[in-house]
């Protein structure tokens, strides 16, 4: 299939129709007839999950599975940042000129992908960022990278392109069109970090702990707001999580962090690994 008819499909589709279709049909009683089929077909390790399998009702249940609480371990330090996901570094860098790279020639602008003021978006020029994708066999809870108060959040309703190699290829500006949630942590003193969950297809919806905002709405439209009471959440507390997979973007201000040698694209995380430490 040619390049510009593979575009023209992804352009197309109903993404957001087709997304709330499978968030209902993932949730139906039915939906638990595919459990099994889904674990051997992604491999999933069920030592790891919180429960027998036979306990969760829905595919969607299984889906947003928690762990055993020893299946993972949150690197210890409080100079250490760790990743709030398992998945897989799809890219990260420098944030140059106000704008982030999504792939190989393709970029995208902060303002775009955070919703907010130029003041705001200046906060994070010159600072650094990781993209990082969850695929289907992934868990997918989402938690803290760092110890910090929940600051304010905002939520950006889009479209809903793959964000697979397929999406991240194909469709220009991807993460700044599709959906997005974003939570703004501040880690004394004055540093601060903007948690980008960014919705894609067939996820049924994006949810936080924190509040009752979700995504993937009908008619949606931009909002945000302070965080209720200002919370101080512990590194690898639960913030989240997606139903289906996605992808989640973070970003740090200037000259406030390093990452470890072995964070680079392509690399395999886990929840509470070492990602970067304070400088």
């Amino acid at each position: 299939m040619s390049k510009r008819l593979l575009r023209g499909i992804i352009h197309r589709l109903p993404q957001n129709a087709m997304s709330r279709t499978m968030g209902k049909i993932t949730a139906s009683r039915f939906s638990r007839l595919a459990i099994k089929r889904y674990i051997r077909h992604y491999q999933i390790d069920l030592s790891q999950v919180e429960k027998p399998v036979e306990q969760y009702r829905t595919l969607k249940e299984f889906f947003t599975r928690r762990l055993k609480p020893e299946a993972r371990t949150i690197a210890p330090g409080n100079e250490v940042i760790v990743s709030p996901v398992d998945g897989t570094v799809s890219q990260l860098g420098d944030i140059d000129g106000g704008t982030l790279i999504q792939a190989k020639g393709k970029e995208y602008r902060v303002t775009e992908l955070l919703g907010e003021s130029p003041e705001l978006a200046a906060r994070f020029d010159g600072g650094k960022f990781i993209t990082i994708y969850l695929s289907p066999r992934d868990y997918h809870r989402i938690h803290m990278p760092i110890d910090g108060i929940l600051k304010k959040y905002t939520y950006m309703p889009g479209r809903l392109y793959p964000v697979n190699q397929l999406g991240v290829e194909h469709v220009d500006r991807l993460f700044a069109r599709n959906e997005r949630l974003v939570t703004f942590i501040e880690a004394p003193p004055n540093r601060h970090v903007a948690l980008v969950k960014v919705g894609a297809l067939f996820v049924g919806s994006v949810k936080v702990l924190y509040n009752t905002a979700t995504t993937n709405v009908k008619r949606g439209c931009p909002y945000s707001g302070e965080i209720a009471g200002q919370p101080a959440y512990q590194k690898g507390q639960e913030l989240g999580y997606f139903e289906f997979g996605s992808t989640v973007i973070l970003l740090f201000e200037r000259e406030q962090i390093e990452w470890l040698p072995e964070i680079r694209v392509g690399a395999a995380l886990l929840m509470g690994q070492a990602l970067a430490k304070w400088t």
